[in-house]
Formats: C-alpha cells, sequence, structure tokens
C-alpha cells in the first residue's frame, strides 16, 4: 500500500515509515498537515498515519479535508495526548481507527492488514457491481430500445406481473434484471428458472421443491426456485416449454399465495413477484391448448415486447462497439475497433440471432483477430450465410440484374431499419427524392415483415 505519515516528532516518522517499508508498503512522510496536503495534491496514497497535535493546522483539521477531498484514504489518527474525547471525535469525523502513543508494533501490524482486507473487499465490490452494471445494461438510442426503458421505469417500481416477449437473443432476461432492481423488492432474490433446460420429470421439483422420500433419489429436503424467490422476484424464463402440470401448480400460487413442495401436504404462504419471458407465440398456444388461458392472462398484466436487432438497426453499431470495450476488460486485451469497411458491414448485417449472436461474434473475433483493427476480411467467415442482408452473396454466381436487384433491395431495408422506417428522412440522407424512393420500394416488395 501506499502509505503517508503526518507527525511532527521525528523519530516517529522515521521508526514508523521502517516498520512499514519493512513489509513491503510504499511510504512518505512530513512533519505538519500543511505540507502533507499539498502533497496529496500530486499524490494519491490508501493508508494515512495521522498525528492529532501538530504545527499549524491540526490533525483533526487535516482529516476534514482528507474526507472531503480524498474519500477513498483510510486515517488512522495517533496522539500522545489522547483520551476517549479525542478518539471519538477522530472516528465520528471519518477515520478508520485511533491509535495512542507510544505506538504498538503488533497493533500497527494488525490495523494496516485490516485495511488491506477491507480494500481488497471493497474493489472486489467495486469490480462485481461494475461487471454487473457492464453485463446487465441496456444499449442504444433507437425509439424502439427507449420505448422499452420507458415502460421499465414504469413498471419496474410495482408490484405488477410482466410477461416479456421476443424473439430468442433479444435480452429479455436483462429486461427482467432491469426490473428487478429499481423494484420494492430489489434488496431481495432475484431467482432464475428456465423450463426449457430442466428435463419434464424434473420441472415441478426444482420449481416447487420436494420433501424426503417424495421419490426415488430424493434423499433430503430441497426448496424449490419460487420458495427461495420469496419476498422477491422469480423469472420465469421461456415459461411457453413448461408442461400443462407445472402451469397448473403455478397458477394456484398466482391465486392464492399458497405452495406446497412435491411429496409434502404442508401448504406454505409465499410473496413472489412473477416476471415471466417466452420467444413463443402464447397466444396461438392457448388455441391449441399446449397453455393454459388462465395462466396467460395471470402474468400477461403488463407486456413488454423486445423488437429483434433487425427493427433497430441504428444500434447495431453502437452494440458492437460497446461489446467490443466489454470483452477487452473482460478477456484482459487491448481493446480492438473497426475499419469502415467493416463499420459498413456490421450495419448491413441483420444479425438473426439477435444481440447474442453479435456478443459471440465479438467475442470470437478478439480471440482469432491478433491485430488491434478488424477488418470486413475479418468478420465476413463468421456470418450467417443464409442472412439476406449480409454481403457474402458476391460470392454467389447469379445473373447481374438479378444480384443487383438483391443488393438494391437489402441495402434499401437495411437503410430504412436504421431510420426507424421513416422514408422521409431515409430518402434524405441517401440523396434521394422521396417520390422515388417510395417507388422503388414498391417495386422491390420491401415491407417490414
Amino acid at each position: 500500500m501506499r502509505i503517508l505519515i503526518v507527525d511532527d516528532v521525528k523519530n516517529i516518522r522515521v521508526s514508523l515509515s521502517q516498520i512499514l517499508k519493512d513489509e513491503s508498503h510504499e511510504v512518505w512522510d512530513y512533519e505538519d498537515g500543511e505540507t502533507a496536503l499539498e502533497f496529496l495534491k500530486k499524490q494519491s496514497v490508501d493508508l494515512i498515519f495521522l498525528d492529532v497535535k501538530l504545527p499549524g493546522i491540526s490533525g483533526l483539521d487535516v482529516l476534514d479535508e482528507v474526507r472531503e477531498d480524498y474519500p477513498e484514504t483510510d486515517v488512522i489518527v495517533i496522539s500522545g495526548h489522547g483520551g476517549i474525547q479525542t478518539a471519538v471525535t477522530a472516528v465520528k469525523n471519518g477515520a478508520f481507527d485511533f491509535m495512542e502513543k507510544p505506538l504498538s508494533l503488533p497493533k500497527i501490524s494488525i490495523a494496516v492488514r485490516n485495511i488491506e482486507a477491507k480494500r481488497k473487499m471493497e474493489n472486489q465490490v467495486r469490480s462485481v457491481t461494475e461487471e454487473w452494471s457492464l453485463k446487465n445494461h441496456l444499449v442504444g438510442d433507437s425509439p424502439q430500445i427507449n420505448h422499452v426503458r420507458e415502460m421499465i421505469n414504469r413498471i419496474g417500481p410495482t408490484d405488477s406481473r410482466v410477461l416479456i416477449t421476443g424473439e430468442s437473443g433479444t435480452g429479455k432476461e436483462l429486461v427482467a434484471h432491469a426490473l428487478h432492481k429499481i423494484s420494492p423488492r430489489y434488496d431481495e432474490a432475484f431467482i432464475k428458472f428456465n423450463s426449457a433446460a430442466i428435463p419434464k420429470e424434473l420441472v415441478e421439483s426444482e420449481l416447487f421443491g420436494h420433501e424426503k422420500g417424495a421419490f426415488t433419489g430424493a434423499d433430503r429436503q430441497k426448496k424449490g426456485k419460487m420458495e427461495l424467490a420469496d419476498q422477491g422476484t422469480l423469472f420465469l424464463d421461456e415459461i411457453g416449454d413448461m408442461n400443462l402440470d407445472a402451469q397448473a401448480k403455478i397458477l394456484r400460487v398466482l391465486e392464492d399465495g399458497i405452495l406446497e413442495r412435491v411429496g409434502g401436504n404442508t401448504p406454505m404462504k409465499i410473496n413472489v413477484r412473477i416476471i415471466a419471458a417466452t420467444n413463443r407465440d402464447l397466444q396461438k398456444m392457448v388455441t391449441e391448448g399446449s397453455f393454459r388461458e388462465d395462466l396467460y392472462y395471470r402474468i400477461n398484466v403488463i407486456p413488454v415486447h423486445l423488437p429483434p436487432l433487425r427493427e433497430r438497426a441504428g444500434d447495431i453499431l453502437t452494440l458492437f462497439q460497446y461489446f467490443l470495450r466489454y470483452f477487452a476488460k473482460e478477456l484482459k486485451f487491448s481493446e480492438k475497433s473497426l475499419t469502415l469497411d467493416a463499420r459498413q458491414l456490421v450495419e448491413a448485417y441483420d444479425f438473426p440471432g439477435n444481440i447474442r449472436e453479435l456478443k459471440n461474434l465479438v467475442e470470437r473475433l478478439y480471440i482469432l483477430v491478433p491485430k488491434d483493427k478488424i477488418t470486413k476480411i475479418d468478420i465476413l467467415p463468421h456470418l450467417n450465410n443464409s442472412s439476406k442482408n449480409n454481403d457474402t452473396f458476391i460470392f454467389e454466381t447469379k445473373e447481374f440484374n438479378e444480384a443487383r436487384r438483391d443488393f438494391e433491395r437489402n441495402y434499401l431495408k437495411a437503410q430504412l431499419q436504421k431510420f426507424n422506417w421513416n422514408i422521409s428522412e431515409t430518402a434524405r440522407n441517401l440523396g434521394l427524392h422521396q417520390p422515388n424512393l417510395s417507388r422503388k420500394i414498391n417495386e422491390l416488395g420491401i415491407d417490414k415483415e
């Protein structure tokens, strides 16, 4: 650690410096508060040993300035004129600890180790918080994603049930996390349950828990996801894949707030907020009889739809650059950037796998491309050849007029998506007259679908 000693007694500064240097710390020392504060303007430190009685400005006044200007710096106040009142004042003003002279070597070592441990834990918490924020962050400025943000801000502080719909890879779990984070339950558990990832015969046990002996292999009692989420939020991902038996049990919990473990007969009262998500058409499933109509209306109190990435094309480059920064930190690589032709290719590609495909592509490029500049040639082999909007069609053999028509259709569709299907704005940015662009759209059969 970087440690500053401020004491007007030279012998104390020398002996304390030697002790700390022997333990591999970087140490500076000054005899008065004014000089120490000037030093702090040029050099940051982790810890200050600060005497109370100093020539000129007092140690407690120095402490006040340090707490105000350098709040991340820890301070241990030392005094030969101690007493309970001085100690209380020092700690109340923000000191980490108080020590009386003569200083004890064991106490100094213990105090420094405690501060090291505290700072390490703070750094870990800060790192985890930053990582969570980086991973769970809605990126983009398109009208579509701004509408989703507005919905989150309206719904989050309530206890209403939410059904998030959208294609795979659009960020449904991200929205569920955001809703929980600004809800009154933010400091309670956020539990995720993915029906599609669990064998049908284990769904009820995983969701509702089971008692010992409930079935072969149940050698102990187990709490289910719903019980673990009590007082918090339960995120039912891919609820459209849940079997009808489990749907019926969830319905009872939603209606009565009563839960029973598999193999048990003791009802438990629980209070949980349900946020569900699906990439399937639940209304169609209700008509087909594969999803309960009563459950559908229970979970679909407030619907939130996440548009596919092709419908928010203006966010594609923003997301790509966001993940370039993210993986530089995640993989501990130098940050990469896109060349102009790579940016144009990325913007024209429709990403059928949505944000998940884009994120995976960026991670792949970080690992496979050794250069700091990513080019169009680096990206092309990793694009989905079945996508209609990428330009791998240049390797296909077809009549020139047909290829030109395909290019015009894909190019104009990508530009319309980029400008949110505003024909006037698209025409202006492409240098076309609006009637000419409208005629082209009709000729090429371009529509939002």
